[in-house]
């Protein structure tokens, strides 16, 4: 028997929390196999099983949060493919008589009165269907959601993850392709459902079954923990916020000249947050208290420039770190920024990868927000916000010309850092941009 342990995801981390089982218990898996997924305070993420053989025990329910070290599971090495093989087995025959049985019992029924009983038995094969599909590469429980709700057969999509791995965008691209389909699927069962209408009696209690007027779900581990950070910062830190817009003419004209050349070169699209990271940090150089934290009455100076860059999740948002910003150059700040966007949305980061930051910067302008007011990221002492890129008009030398304009908004910690040098600061990041004159290739 091999014991599965809650890992310590990073030298802080204490506990965690077991969101979900990803095999049950009797059920094979392979040595790397994802096997469950915890949720920490810093970040999310599957565990692979440390060996390969049966899910003997489950020691630990889905949503308990236990000390790290904690057995979770137990992993029968001897079972092995030998185990498998009997399960896999007896599964097809199992099946195929659960299909085959319905569509005998559907026969007589349609002969009888009794029409309502097979509708609902017919929802109730599809599902299990999609459920049991064994596509290559293993599943997210997203994809398997999704799959389930939509009744979608796993074998007809093709995966283009890592080792043919289905992800949420292959179903996406799946439905999109198959939506005149759909359409025609849904259409139908109004149909039948219109001859009982002339029915009098069947209509009535169809209106006095009203709705919930609402539904109640627990939050996410994920959430949970964003929702305390975010009411700690506001508790800790003096929030005030400035706004200073920007011209970005020049980097919006270098970026359109070298973006087909960047992403042939490089493989990845070349945006306008790896220029305002840049600004940042030398900014930061000018006015290192913004990069400062406070413990107490002490102020701790960072001598590092490690910059957070907030990433938007399915179920909540994460900002992975930046280490080092200072040392790279666009092209490196760009790459930094797609790596780790692409694994937080994979949920492949490591947990020191989402710690030690000493200033973040969150681009609510890729959803199209001009400006917003964003909390800082406990202990910083700051965070910028990037809002949209907008062609507006605008008067240049008292004539109307049309520019290129974001609003940069630096929301400060008035414990540290007073109006006048958060101005100045913001003011030095915008100078930058707006008189940008390095290259990127």
């Amino acid at each position: 028997m091999i014991d599965v342990v809650m890992p310590q995801m990073g030298e802080s981390i204490v506990e965690g929390t077991l969101t979900k089982w990803l095999k049950k218990a009797g059920e094979h898996v392979e040595r790397d196999e994802p096997l469950f997924e915890i949720s920490t305070d810093k970040v999310d993420t599957e565990i692979p099983s440390p060996a390969a053989g049966v899910l003997k025990d489950v020691l630990v329910e889905e949503g308990k949060t236990v000390a790290i070290s904690t057995v979770v599971g137990r992993i029968d090495e001897g079972a092995g493919n030998g185990a498998s093989a009997t399960a896999a087995a007896p599964a097809p025959p199992a099946e195929a008589p659960k299909a085959a049985e319905p569509v005998q019992q559907r026969g007589p029924q349609l002969v009888q009165p009794q029409a309502p009983p097979p509708e609902p038995a017919q929802p109730q094969q599809a599902q299990p269907a999609a459920e049991t599909e064994t596509p290559s590469g293993p599943l997210s429980p997203l994809v398997r959601k999704m799959a389930r709700e939509y009744g979608i057969d796993l074998r007809q999509v093709k995966g283009t993850g890592a080792g043919g791995r289905i992800s949420k965008q292959d179903l996406e691209a799946y439905m999109s392709a198959q939506g005149a389909r759909t359409m025609e699927q849904v259409s139908t069962p109004p149909a039948p459902a219109a001859t009982p209408a002339p029915t009098s009696p069947a209509a009535p209690p169809m209106p006095r079954a009203e709705a919930p007027r609402t539904r109640i779900e627990p939050m996410s581990t994920m959430r949970q923990k964003i929702a305390e950070h975010m009411v700690m910062s506001k508790r800790t830190s003096a929030h005030v916020t400035t706004v200073h817009k920007t011209d970005m003419t020049k980097i919006a004209r270098l970026r359109e000249r070298h973006k087909g050349e960047f992403q042939q070169r490089y493989g990845f699209s070349l945006t306008y947050l790896p220029f305002v990271i840049a600004a940042t940090v030398e900014a930061i150089h000018d006015y290192p208290i913004v990069n400062a934290s406070i413990e107490g009455s002490n102020i701790i100076y960072h001598n590092e420039i490690n910059i957070g860059i907030a990433v938007a999740l399915e179920n909540g948002l994460i900002v992975p770190v930046i280490r080092n910003a200072d040392e790279k150059n666009v092209t490196g700040l760009q790459r930094a920024v797609v790596d780790l966007s692409t694994r937080a949305r994979s949920r492949q980061l490591k947990p020191d990868e989402v710690q030690g930051g000493t200033f973040s910067i969150t681009n609510f302008g890729s959803f199209g927000s001009v400006f917003a007011t964003p909390v800082i990221n406990q202990p910083q002492v700051a965070i910028l916000g990037v809002g949209a890129v907008e062609k507006i008009p605008v008067v240049v030398d008292d004539a109307i010309a049309i520019r290129s304009v974001a609003y940069l908004a630096l929301t400060f910690d008035h414990r540290l850092i007073d109006g006048a040098l958060a101005d100045q600061f913001t003011g030095k990041v915008k100078s930058i941009l707006e008189n940008w004159s390095g290259e990127i290739l």
